[in-house]
């Protein structure tokens, strides 16, 4: 039994170190339609503001940086088309996935 008890302890300890190492690849921001600014062609600059009270921060988007309504993929121009009819757009959320290495967009979502 305490063989048992030693052999669990030590293969828990050597997976510990493993488990520890985590690395932030992406971060999603939420932000309101009214804070974001559409880039004008796929390999132009998305505008958007973190938060209320922060600056606008200017990020690439390229040719694979994905554009979804409503989980359906959509090109830029589709997209852009749908978010012009949406008329509150104050209460309507939009998240950001920038990617943190490349530093550029790499999907803007929206459901409404």
């Amino acid at each position: 039994m305490k063989i048992r008890t030693l052999l669990f302890t030590l293969a828990l300890c050597a997976s510990l170190p493993a488990a520890a190492v985590f690395e932030v690849v992406s971060k999603a921001h939420e932000v309101s339609l009214v804070d974001l600014r559409l880039p004008g062609s796929t390999s132009g600059t998305l505008t958007f503001k973190p938060c209320s009270e922060c600056n606008f921060e200017t990020i690439r988007v390229t040719a694979s940086t994905r554009y979804e309504a409503n989980n359906r993929s959509l090109t830029l121009e589709d997209f852009r088309n749908a978010l012009g009819q949406i008329r509150h757009r104050r209460e309507v959320t939009v998240t950001v996935l920038h990617h943190l290495e490349s530093d550029t967009i790499k999907a803007v979502r929206v459901k409404f």
